[in-house]
């Protein structure tokens, strides 16, 4: 990957120099080597705070990465299979006709249960509670593994109380002594990132038209009856304190370097970290559900947690795993060329069109 840092590097600093992003991070591992690292502009507009690799970013979605891993360690250990019913560890979840709901089809997205109430504020997504107790008593969508569609906020919240369940530990302490604690990122990976910490982060902006964008779709998408527009992934949601605050594991907060460093870990890569067996990253990155998204209407294929494949139609989809969040950001590991990789940025774009960019860079060095 000889020069593949500094075309690196070149890249996101004409991105920010052209007006396009504001601050951003990329970083890849290549066989548990940090080969790129790399980082440009401003995290904070109004103090001129520049960028660094240890600045942490409210990244929506792809903190779903680090639930799914938590979900697999478990697996590892014997805690539960990917076919136990959830009812079977969280007996509250089988109201409605879920008691039969398995690990597999939550991890999937196929477990029919994509959606909050409209009603749901913002101070209840917060709430880890009243949002499990919302979910375990809410009526299937469709018959559970049948069809996929997002589970943007409910994912998150099914899967870490599955772990707190399992463990009796509360997730942030979960997270910290199963995953970023061993992997020496604890201070730069957060689902909930403790108030006093909040002066590290990157401040979000939403890219010119983000706001006309959803105001132009249609008011009958499916998407829309998903969950509150008060919960929708903008700046101003993601600056808010308590939702930085809060335990929300359908999204992180992260810096690009911690993001790679979990999947290349993921894939055996770090030493001394064994985080799955190789049949079982075999197992979780393997296509597991696919078809037209419920939700948003989308071509989609998953392995057990992951997205497969990368942005920008390409083909290739086993072994290629990971997560893209709404604003741009993307991470994944590619199995097959050891390449662990994470953008993170500040500012909201409709599209992946700078990780897009990266990624051709990077895969092109491979």
């Amino acid at each position: 990957m000889d020069g593949t840092a500094e075309r690196v590097r070149r890249s996101i600093d004409r991105m920010v120099e052209s007006g396009a992003e504001r601050g951003v991070q990329v970083a890849v591992h290549r066989h548990g080597e940090l080969v790129v690292d790399a980082v440009a502009g401003i995290a904070d507009p109004a103090t001129g705070r520049p960028v660094t690799p240890a600045t942490v970013f409210y990244n929506y979605s792809i903190g779903k990465s680090a639930a799914s891993a938590l979900v697999h360690v478990l697996a590892e250990r014997g805690a539960f299979g990917y076919d136990t019913p959830v009812a079977a560890l969280w007996p509250e979840f089988g109201a409605h006709g879920k008691e039969r709901v398995t690990v597999r089809q939550v991890l999937t997205h196929s477990a029919g249960v994509p959606g909050l109430p409209l009603d749901t504020t913002v101070e209840e997504l917060c709430d880890w509670e009243r949002m499990c107790a919302v979910i375990a008593d809410a009526e299937p969508w469709w018959e559970p593994g049948t069809a996929v569609g997002y589970h943007a906020y409910t994912f998150g919240y099914i899967v870490g109380e599955i772990v707190r369940r399992v463990t009796g530990r509360p997730l942030a302490r979960v997270l910290r002594e199963e995953l970023t604690g061993p992997l020496g990122v604890a201070d730069e990976l957060y689902f909930g990132m403790p108030v006093s910490e909040h002066g590290r982060l990157a401040r979000l902006e939403d890219a010119p038209g983000a706001g006309e964008m959803w105001a132009e779709l249609p008011e009958d998408l499916p998407m829309f009856r998903a969950g509150p527009k008060a919960a929708f992934p903008t700046a101003a949601l993601g600056n808010r304190t308590d939702i930085l605050a809060a335990d929300i594991p359908a999204g992180g907060k992260t810096s690009a370097r911690a993001m790679a460093r979990l999947h290349a870990a993921l894939m055996g890569d770090i030493p001394g970290v064994r985080l799955v067996s190789p049949e079982r990253l075999r197992e979780m990155t393997s296509v597991a559900a696919s078809g037209t998204d419920r939700i948003y209407g989308n071509e989609s294929t998953w392995g057990l947690g992951f997205a497969l494949g990368l942005p920008g139609g390409s083909q290739r989809k086993a072994g290629v795993f990971g997560m893209g969040g709404a604003g741009g950001s993307f991470t994944f590991g590619d199995v097959a060329n050891g390449v662990a990789f994470a953008i993170t940025k500040n500012r909201l774009t409709p599209d992946f069109s700078a990780a897009t960019e990266v990624i051709g860079i990077v895969t092109a060095g491979v």
